[in-house]
């Protein structure tokens, strides 16, 4: 391999913050990992991290767009969103009722992911998930 060259593969999809472009995001990254094996878990977190860029941000409003990057190598697929901002407090996870139907996102995120990182300020925020691929999570030498 040339000493310019990588080995990480990158892709970006800029949405106009519509709720039905939460499924066009999923269906992407579905598509790019389609025999990955953390397709399935990187497609419910494109859902919960658009669902909120569109709900809870700027990037809801008729003018507002969200962009979905994800960035892969033999050891990690990177997961981020980055919204157009508009709050001021940095994004957390919530404890909701056990009857409420929303406020369950990033925790759910935290869960699935190994690593979650939020930059950014009220102008625009990007989280990060990051997961281990399977063959990242054997010992080195393999397993025993």
């Amino acid at each position: 391999m040339h000493e310019y060259m990588s080995s990480v593969r990158a892709w970006g999809l800029t949405c106009p913050g519509f709720p039905e472009e939460i499924g066009r995001a999923r269906r992407w990254t579905r598509d790019i990992l389609s025999d990955h094996p953390c397709a399935d878990i990187a497609a419910l977190i494109v859902s919960e991290l658009s669902t909120n860029a569109v709900t809870h941000t700027a990037s809801g409003s008729p003018t507002g767009t969200f962009h979905v990057a994800l960035a892969l190598s033999k050891q990690v697929v990177a997961i981020s969103v980055t919204d157009d901002g508009g709050k001021p407090e940095t994004p957390h996870p919530a404890e909701p009722d056990q009857d409420a139907t929303h406020g369950r996102g990033l925790s759910i995120v935290m869960a699935l992911a190994n690593h979650l990182g939020i930059t950014g300020d009220e102008h625009g925020r990007t989280v990060t998930a990051e997961l281990l691929a399977p063959t990242a999570l054997v010992p080195q030498g393999g397993a025993r």
